[in-house]
């Protein structure tokens, strides 16, 4: 299971990141040892790179509340949420959500309970899945919609995608269910590129867009 750990200097932090991992795969706790990659760095979620997907944040206002990546004909929702430290949320949301989605089951899947079925979108129907992942003082919520909630061979590229996703919760108090901040990679980090292994300053980065 997750262990949280006190905040370290970024020399410390960089050979955690290359220690062993103690599990197989993620979403991986920023404080753990994960497997170093390259990855956007969007703040509160550093994203796996791939190609073949489009990224892009989800914003209320000024708030960037969410990730949204399309591939496929299918998307994927991501959205951190900051949780208590002695339980985690993933049986509430699910209870809100079969609440009010009737058309939805529920099943186990590669992170244990999960949900399935369709969803309504502006009167319409479409398939749908619904992963939540309880981490140390956070929560992931993960819905795939479309091609990808039906198609195995699609959906395998999302799950894998999330499974290597790092969730940076941060020190910082924060109410239950509270959104973790995001932000563009290339707003203000506290992180320099030297502090951050893998990844080339000169080298052009991903394009990310917002969705308001």
């Amino acid at each position: 299971m997750f262990r949280r750990r006190r905040r370290e200097q970024p020399e410390q932090a960089i050979e955690q990141e290359s220690a062993a991992p103690s599990r197989e795969s993620g979403p991986w706790d920023a404080d753990e040892p994960h497997p170093e990659a390259e990855r956007i760095d969007l703040g509160g979620l550093r994203l796996p790179h791939n190609p073949d997907f489009d990224v892009r944040l989800a914003s209320v206002g000024d708030q960037h509340v969410g990730v949204v990546v399309l591939y496929e004909e299918s998307s994927l929702q991501l959205q951190a949420l900051a949780a208590p430290r002695s339980s985690g949320l993933w049986d509430e949301v699910r209870t809100k959500i079969l609440s009010q989605a009737k058309h939805l089951e529920e099943r186990q899947g590669p992170f244990g309970s999960e949900l399935a079925g369709e969803m309504k979108v502006e009167g319409n129907s479409r398939p749908a899945r619904y992963l939540g992942i309880d981490g140390p003082r956070w929560f992931l919520l993960a819905v795939i919609s479309g091609k990808a909630a039906v198609d195995d061979a699609v959906a395998q590229a999302y799950l894998d995608f999330i499974k290597d996703v790092v969730v940076v919760r941060g020190d910082e108090p924060m109410a239950r269910e509270e959104p973790i901040p995001l932000r563009r990679p290339n707003e203000q980090s506290g992180e320099t590129s030297e502090q951050r292994p893998g990844l080339n300053p000169f080298k052009r980065g991903p394009e990310i867009s917002e969705i308001r």
